[in-house]
C-alpha cells in the first residue's frame, strides 16, 4: 500500500501541519518556486478505508495508491493557509527554501502527482471524504491548542 505524501484530516501533525506551522512562525505563507509543484492527498479515514478493502479485495503482491487528490498545486495550499492565518501568500526561491522551509524544503521541491485508478479498480475503493483544499478550509489545522 502506497500513501501520498499528505494523509490528511482532524488531528494530522504530517506535512500540512508543518506548512501552516512555518506560514504562522514567519508571517507569510510560502510555496516553493512558481507554486505549481503538486501533492498528490487523500483524506486519512479514506486511506483506512483503503488498506482494509485492500486486504479483502486486492489480488496477492499488488500494488495500490490510496490516491484521491492526484496533484494539489503548492501555491493553492498556501493560499488557503495565508486565507486563514490572514498573512501574505509569496513564493520561495529555491535558494531561499532551506532557510523558510527547514527540513521541508525538498520535499517541496519535487513535482509528485500519482494516480490510484487501478487501486479503485481493483478494490471497489471510491474517496469520500473531503479533498485537501476543503480540509483546509474547514479550519482545523489553524486552532492552537
Amino acid at each position: 500500500m502506497r500513501l501520498p505524501r499528505t494523509n490528511h484530516g482532524e488531528g494530522d501533525k504530517g506535512f500540512v501541519a508543518s506548512l501552516v506551522g512555518t506560514a504562522r512562525a514567519r508571517g507569510v505563507a510560502g510555496y516553493y518556486g512558481d507554486g505549481t509543484n503538486r501533492w498528490p492527498a487523500v483524506h486519512r479515514l479514506d486511506s483506512a478505508r483503503m488498506f482494509r478493502l485492500a486486504l479483502e479485495k486486492a489480488p496477492a503482491g499488488a500494488t495500490l495508491h490510496a490516491v484521491s487528490d492526484e496533484g494539489v498545486a503548492l501555491r493553492d495550499i498556501a493560499e488557503v493557509i495565508g486565507r486563514h492565518l490572514d498573512v501574505p501568500t509569496a513564493a520561495v526561491t529555491p535558494q531561499e527554501a532551506p532557510g523558510h522551509f527547514g527540513w521541508l524544503a525538498p520535499v517541496l521541491a519535487a513535482d509528485q502527482p500519482a494516480a490510484g485508478m487501478l487501486s479503485r479498480e481493483l478494490t471497489g475503493w471510491e474517496p469520500v471524504g473531503p479533498g485537501l483544499l476543503d480540509d483546509l478550509d474547514k479550519g482545523h489545522y489553524f486552532r492552537q491548542a
